[in-house]
């Protein structure tokens, strides 16, 4: 992804609340937006909406339950598990030979970039991780732990232009899940490996969230505030930090940048809702469906609904997003955004047609959520969910980073 951005004050961020503005992304289609973050129904006795009663681990994108789910049926050689886990032994990062390469810097963004050393260490510490915990071979549990060590002991510095704000958010929440994974292995050392999380990424996604990269507010797009949202909710599910936690649930409500819910699916169309990068195209619009219901899978697995807020419109916009990858055509509204350092208007007055029907492993989580876990229909989700099963993870759709922005494995990791 690339963003346009500039140095420039503060309170120019806030001027597209005053001009741009009329059918941009705050305006919301004249619709009010109303926060709704209810438990699940299983843990409904909390008086407090919000706030969990104590951190569930594992509990980022697979919990026990899961885990334990995963297992047997790969155990029975049940489909479609099988094919799933089938996906996942056949991606050479799963291998518990894999090579890690750790290193002391990593750029992304300008002269000397080496980040893909990064992401395909981080999906290969997940991949071995999901494979020791199905199967308990201990061979994939030392690889996973000796990489998340390696790493911890090595990295100081994530840097580069305005893409490290990308690296942050989306390694470090990639990171953080292997992490929770393989909290109490033998050997592993996981203070260390917090402390490396709060020390070299925390800042920046906290950098970005505050002042994105000094630039007027909307100048980014959703997907950067998301990434950087989920690195931070993941950060305090794995550091017990209720302070972190909340902070990425209230931003998801009432953030001002591009990665809240009234921001990122500005415009409602009955039960179909316009994703904010729709205009832009398909790819990075794909990306933000994955993001988003990273955000809310780990919410939901510590007793947060996302999921459900505003009257599922996360649901809306994913149904809009498949409608349209799927062929379909969608109604589109005008969307209006300022950017650089004084929001100077732009606008996308049609939908793109840019990477339509480009297959990313976003669909299962967030299908499998309201079609199994709520019961709701979802027939978009449904035909895009079947036309890309069984998913795979990192490096089964391509080398570039875009095959690393989501973690994967959705057929067997969220079939219910």
């Amino acid at each position: 992804m690339q963003g346009r951005h500039g140095r420039g004050t503060t309170s120019r961020r806030r001027l597209l609340k005053t001009a741009v503005l009329g059918t941009g992304a705050a305006a919301l289609s004249g619709l009010a937006y109303t926060a709704q973050a209810t438990r699940p129904p299983a843990t409904a006795t909390d008086t407090d909406p919000v706030r969990p009663l104590a951190f569930t681990h594992p509990g980022m994108l697979h919990t026990q339950a899961d885990f334990d789910r995963m297992s047997d049926r790969v155990a029975a050689g049940t489909n479609p598990w099988l094919s799933g886990w089938n996906r996942l032994t056949a991606n050479g990062r799963s291998s518990a030979g894999w090579a890690q390469r750790p290193t002391a810097t990593i750029i992304r963004g300008g002269d000397g970039q080496n980040y893909p050393q990064l992401y395909n260490d981080v999906h290969a510490a997940y991949q071995n991780a999901l494979r020791w915990k199905i199967t308990g071979d201990p061979a994939h549990g030392d690889k996973a732990r000796d990489i998340l060590n390696a790493w911890s002991g090595t990295l100081t510095t994530v840097t580069g232009n305005a893409d490290r704000f990308l690296a942050s958010g989306l390694y470090g929440y990639q990171f953080a899940n292997a992490a929770e994974i393989m909290r109490g292995y033998g050997g592993f050392d996981l203070g260390r490996f917090q402390s490396m999380l709060m020390d070299v990424f925390y800042p920046l996604c906290d950098s970005f969230l505050v002042n994105h990269n000094d630039a007027c507010i909307t100048n980014y797009w959703a997907n950067w505030d998301l990434c950087n949202m989920a690195a931070i909710m993941s950060f305090g599910i794995l550091n017990d930090d209720q302070a972190l936690f909340d902070r990425a649930v209230d931003y998801f409500h009432n953030g001002e940048g591009n990665g809240s819910l009234p921001h990122a699916v500005p415009h409602l169309h009955g039960e179909l809702a316009q994703w904010q990068e729709s205009g832009r195209d398909q790819g990075h619009t794909i990306m933000g469906i994955g993001l988003m219901g990273t955000i809310c899978e780990m919410a939901w697995n510590q007793g947060v609904d996302l999921y459900g807020a505003d009257n599922n419109r996360f649901l809306k916009a994913s149904e809009y997003v498949a409608r349209y990858n799927l062929g379909h055509d969608v109604p589109f509204t005008p969307y209006h955004w300022g950017t650089g350092q004084n929001c100077a208007p732009q606008q996308h007055t049609v939908i793109s047609s840019a990477g339509r029907g480009q297959v990313r492993p976003v669909w299962e989580r967030v299908y499998h959520h309201y079609a199994g876990r709520r019961g709701l229909a979802t027939p978009n989700l449904d035909a895009i969910a079947r036309a890309n099963s069984p998913e795979g993870g990192g490096g089964d759709y391509g080398t570039t980073s875009g095959g690393f922005d989501e973690l994967g494995f959705g057929t067997l990791a969220y079939v219910r």
